[in-house]
């Protein structure tokens, strides 16, 4: 073994190490540290690389690296996949930044909700829960199955895959399909 590769063998070792040792969970194989912010976490997260290239191509950074506290719907690079072919391309394209910008700001809302408290807001409200984001999107919640599910303005069901992933400025709630505010 060469010593490059003993090195690198050791750090991550003791990078998951520390991550279990933390009780830190991990986001495609990543560790989301609790005391990070939002986007530090999130480009460290593999499956969500076109999450963060949209939201630096929003100019979003700074503003999801603020002090929050919010709520991130976090889409996977394979939800993105599922739009129909070249919108991730086309929306990444400067003169697509308002519409950009609105479809990731709707996935953010301006309060820190763990699971709990989506699911005690899903029962108090008889089982379906309006969401408010910060782009102006009023989403629903449901319990479907024992899975939070959020459906966007367009009928289209996220599922949450991986709930509670705690940040310094909010909490991340992982889904499986981009919200749209309405007919793109």
């Amino acid at each position: 073994m060469s010593l490059k590769t003993l090195t690198a063998t050791l750090a991550a070792t003791l990078i998951a190490g520390t991550a279990l040792a933390q009780n830190v969970p991990t986001v495609g194989g990543a560790p989301m540290f609790p005391e990070r912010s939002i986007v530090e976490n999130a480009v460290n997260s593999p499956i969500h690389t076109t999450l963060v290239a949209a939201v630096t191509e929003a100019g979003l950074v700074d503003t999801l690296a603020g002090d929050g506290p919010f709520t991130v719907f976090a889409p996977t690079d394979d939800a993105f996949a599922d739009l129909p072919a070249g919108s991730v391309e086309a929306l990444l394209e400067r003169r697509n930044r308002d519409r950009l910008v609105e479809i990731l700001t709707c996935h953010v809302v301006a309060a820190e909700a763990f699971s709990g408290d989506i699911v005690g807001m899903i029962n108090a409200s008889g089982g379906a829960h309006p969401i408010e984001t910060v782009g102006g999107c009023t989403f629903t919640a449901r319990m479907v199955n024992g899975r939070v599910m959020i459906e966007d303005e367009q009928g289209r069901m996220a599922t949450v895959t991986q709930a509670d992933v705690d940040q310094s400025n909010g909490v991340i709630h992982v889904i499986d399909t981009v919200l749209l505010p309405d007919a793109m």
